[in-house]
């Protein structure tokens, strides 16, 4: 497809990307079920956790790999970084808070002990910078991810602006640079010393060799700085991947590989191609007219909660096998019970989505004074009056303005905060 064809299309909103979404946030919670304790038949327990023993993985690389390209999709080129971070901050934050704060008062009333450094890093998104696992999975133990998004989105007005200055011929060669060093570092990782041992649900390594290659924030901005370079690499026309559906099946093999592999190459190493040539052919996909079935409506609104979803099931699955006793039931009856979880994950992501992180999204997202403003100020704001000085006099863009006048095939018309309101 031409360059020209991309551009004339490029839509600010790519609804495959955003049902894409809800599969992966399903796929974690999969993942986090398949060791919850329901089933009391050790065999289906097994066949269970093996045949999700990757799903976990997947989901959160998928996220980062996503969360680079839709904030590269969505750039604004007259935006300033601290516009950018009040956004993002609005975006997770708000959410954020509300699950850890549920996550340490189910703790406290269950006679857990709260220790102030666990939940001080937790509340700063800071956890994932301890290698210890108490801290990194503390509170609600999904939100490790969310303190490498912090840095991802620290770091991102600099990383634009290095990626914006990179000839178009070396797009492809980054993202296979990028995509190999994500494949070799388990290698270089398995030379730290095995011990002390961590065990997980799909097997056992070493503390500090999982911590480095999975938890670590800036060993794994690679994935997101792989989506980032995606992104330019399809709104710029120089989309050479497959389509969806051999790209789907790309990722399908590499999941089963990652089965067959030693535990720290399974992480990600195995899904890093097929996950990014999928998120690129989906974009693709959708920038050129052709969206998939990932962009029926359903699974679109579906994708709109799949942060809350990503936030709030962990506690569904743990907190409500604990209201059960923590028993074990036949099959039938467990998988019943897993059935209903995940629906109530999602009505109560439906609630955080909506009483949370929409409202804070318009509250906390626009800026002090423009919150302040009166119904007819508003109005002479969104004539276009004041936007314009307010950028130009207090805050520096992105790309200057020689950069923008470079590319304005690029970078004309990109004002959408990403496919569907954000990249989770």
């Amino acid at each position: 497809m031409a360059a020209a064809a991309v551009a004339a299309v490029r839509p600010h909103r790519l609804p495959s990307l955003t049902g894409m979404r809800f599969a992966a946030a399903a796929s974690v919670f999969a993942f986090h079920a398949s060791f919850a304790g329901f089933l009391a038949d050790t065999t289906a327990q097994r066949q269970l956790a093996d045949a999700l023993s990757k799903a976990g993985w997947v989901g959160v690389s998928f996220f980062f790999v996503l969360s680079g390209f839709v904030l590269t999709w969505s750039a604004r080129p007259a935006d300033s970084a601290r516009r950018f971070w009040r956004r993002r901050l609005a975006k997770i934050y708000p959410s954020h808070l509300v699950t850890a704060l549920a996550a340490f008062a189910l703790l406290a009333a269950t006679g857990t002990a709260l220790r102030p450094g666990e939940v001080t890093a937790n509340a700063l998104l800071l956890q994932s910078f301890f290698p210890q696992p108490d801290i990194y999975v503390s509170g609600n133990p999904v939100s490790w991810s969310l303190s490498c998004e912090l840095l991802f989105y620290l770091a991102f007005p600099l990383l634009w602006r290095a990626l914006r200055a990179l000839p178009a011929r070396g797009l492809w060669p980054l993202a296979a640079a990028l995509a190999a060093a994500v494949a070799a570092l388990p290698a270089a990782v398995a030379l730290l010393p095995a011990t002390p041992a961590l065990a997980l649900p799909d097997g056992t390594t070493g503390q500090w060799q999982y911590w480095l290659l999975y938890v670590f924030p800036p060993v794994r901005a690679a994935e997101f700085v792989l989506g980032m370079t995606l992104a330019r690499i399809v709104r710029e026309g120089h989309w050479r991947g497959p389509r969806p559906l051999p790209a789907a099946a790309l990722l399908g093999a590499g999941y089963v590989l990652a089965t067959q592999l030693p535990y720290l190459a399974g992480l990600v190493a195995a899904t890093i191609v097929p996950i990014a040539l999928l998120i690129g052919a989906l974009a693709h996909a959708d920038a050129t007219g052709r969206p998939t079935r990932l962009a029926a409506p359903l699974l679109v609104r579906l994708g709109e909660v799949s942060f809350a979803l990503y936030l709030v099931h962990r506690l569904v699955l743990i907190h409500g096998h604990r209201a059960l006793g923590q028993r074990t039931f036949a099959t039938p009856a467990a998988l019943l019970l897993l059935a209903a979880a995940f629906a109530a994950s999602l009505l109560l992501a439906a609630l955080l989505h909506h009483a949370v992180e929409k409202p804070a999204m318009r509250f906390l997202a626009a800026p002090a004074k423009h919150r302040a403003k009166t119904p007819r100020a508003r109005a002479r704001h969104s004539s276009g009056q004041s936007a314009t000085r307010a950028t130009c006099r207090d805050e520096t863009p992105f790309l200057a303005r020689a950069d923008r006048s470079q590319n304005p095939e690029i970078l004309a018309g990109s004002t959408a905060e990403g496919p569907q309101g954000g990249e989770r």
